[in-house]
């Protein structure tokens, strides 16, 4: 799924507020071993000899139970002897005896686990009285070796930014061409060997590591994009997977990005509604009214930015941003009508800005090994720097420029068309991926009719980002292995908003109890 920040601002500070919505997502992992003579890699059998090394985790305001490791992988599959790589893993452990572990992905991609499972813990304590709860950073995310862009990526952003020259695509190219080069350079050789092929093979790793014979595992958004994909790698090793705002497995970025525009904006026509049923509402009490207002927000903040306590400018793209992030989940819209009054009636982008979560910038890793990163040294805009590697790395289309260059007006028009508001940064993040590498077909080709042991697949009616035919569409694809659970609420994801999904989730992952394929939640706001 494309993931959820501002391509603007975040994309300096790491914008990890749809992380807010996620953050009440996820679940751990441990097991039964398997020998590492049963690996058919060769070179990869002292990956899989390895077991976790528990400590307590290291840095503010992390909990005392929560404990940290290291699982170590190769840098590259082909060629395991040519360099590895430091995942961070932390745990929370069961509290009785440990049947194994549930690992978690709480999407984006780039989200990193260990510090969501810091956040978010206490809405998975539920499965602490069967399991070890395992979250974890995926290779290029959070601590464990992070991708970046460098201080200065706003080249790509400056191509779609404002009034954009689409009269001159060949100038916005450049600009594309340059932003690849930024991040290559300022990540170093992981970028290479980013995408969710190679996390699912780290994936397995982990579940041995953690001593598990099969993997149980809840992913969320993105993150059933990677149980999926390690479903079709290692379906005999799959134990009980729930996956919940399933992304497609089948869409091109450019469809991805329409969706999300269109899923957004019917969310923010949602929130407005709601928002104008209070007198404090900063946009009115007129619907119609408060849906122009907000472009005319977006637009004014384009021409005329607004200064910010760390030296830049707040623009159009940035509220937009900031907008999208906050209609994740219905528990959010108090907090974001309040940061949108701070901004309307004070100028004071502060609230805005909560919907970002910052770090330094990190010179590029070189070196055989890299090890995990201080949390302090991750880079500002290791989200969304991860997010392209990942959602570029999974795309095998690359129109030529010439194509591009045909279709950037079109293609634009047809954004803006889906969301005055949000069209603009979400055609961004799609023409990011000019000027890298060809993605892999394995997603598209592969992950098809998997013979595993059934999984769950939660999907939402009202979901902005991951729209309910997704589940429908890869449930189909999946085939007899797949079972729908039907969530008729709002927002990304149901096991933070829905009692009913929560409770279904985790009998499935703790009991083995299924519901019937088809079967239903419904909203919880219907019930108050």
């Amino acid at each position: 799924m494309l993931a959820k920040l501002s391509m603007h601002l975040s994309i300096r500070r790491c914008a990890v507020t749809g992380v807010a919505g996620l953050a009440l997502l996820g679940a751990g992992l441990p097991g039964a071993v398997r020998s590492a003579a049963d690996d058919p890699t060769p070179g990869l059998t002292r990956f899989y000899d390895q077991k976790v090394k528990w400590s307590a985790c290291e840095g503010m305001d992390m909990p005392e139970d929560l404990q940290c490791g290291k699982v170590t992988v190769p840098l590259d599959y082909a060629r395991p002897e040519k360099g590895t790589l430091d995942l961070a893993v932390a745990r929370y452990r069961a509290t009785g005896k440990s049947r194994g572990s549930v690992l978690l992905n709480f999407g984006g991609p780039g989200v990193p686990g260990v510090t969501q499972l810091a956040i978010g813990g206490k809405h998975f304590m539920g499965l602490t009285n069967g399991y070890d709860v395992v979250g974890f950073d995926p290779r290029g995310v959070g601590r464990s070796s992070p991708v970046s862009c460098g201080n200065d990526s706003t080249d790509a952003l400056d191509a779609t930014d404002g009034n954009a020259e689409v009269a001159d695509p060949q100038a916005v190219l450049e600009k594309l061409r340059a932003a690849a080069a930024e991040c290559a350079e300022h990540s170093g050789p992981v970028l290479r060997h980013m995408g969710t092929v190679n996390a699912a093979r780290d994936l397995d790793v982990m579940r041995d590591a953690l001593g598990d014979d099969k993997l149980n595992y809840l992913g969320f958004s993105y993150g059933s994009r990677l149980g999926a994909v390690y479903s079709a790698r290692f379906p005999e090793k799959v134990g009980r997977v729930a996956l919940d705002g399933v992304d497609t497995l089948t869409e091109p970025l450019s469809e991805q990005g329409m969706v999300s525009a269109r899923g957004q904006q019917t969310a923010l026509e949602n929130f407005l509604t709601w928002c104008t049923e209070d007198i404090a509402c900063p946009f009115g009490q007129d619907p119609r009214e408060a849906r122009e207002h907000v472009v005319q927000v977006v637009e004014s903040l384009d021409e005329d930015p607004v200064p910010t306590d760390f030296g830049e400018a707040f623009s159009g793209q940035d509220f937009a941003g900031a907008l999208g992030q906050g209609l994740y989940s219905r528990e959010l819209w108090p907090s974001l009508q309040r940061a949108v009054a701070q901004l309307l009636e004070e100028g004071d982008t502060r609230g805005l800005e909560a919907f970002a979560s910052g770090g330094v910038t990190l010179p590029p890793l070189r070196g055989k090994h890299r090890g995990l990163v201080d949390p302090e040294e991750v880079p500002l805009d290791n989200l969304p720097a991860a997010l392209m590697a990942v959602n570029c790395a999974d795309d095998p289309d690359r129109p030529a420029a010439a194509q591009v260059t045909k279709d950037l007006g079109r293609l634009r028009a047809r954004y803006e068309q889906a969301s005055p508001v949000f069209g603009r940064y979400r055609l961004t993040q799609v023409l990011l991926c000019y000027g890298r590498p060809k993605g892999t077909d394995f997603i598209r080709d592969e992950v098809k009719d998997v013979d595993s042991a059934r999984m769950l697949l939660v999907g939402t009616r009202g979901d902005p980002a991951t729209p309910y035919r997704w589940t429908v569409e890869t449930a189909e694809r999946l085939g007899s292995s797949a079972v729908v659970l039907d969530n008729r609420g709002e927002g990304h994801t149901g096991y933070g908003s829905s009692k009913c999904v929560h409770g279904k989730v985790d009998a499935f992952l703790l009991y083995g109890t299924l519901p019937p394929d088809g079967s239903s939640c419904g909203s919880d706001h219907d019930a108050e």
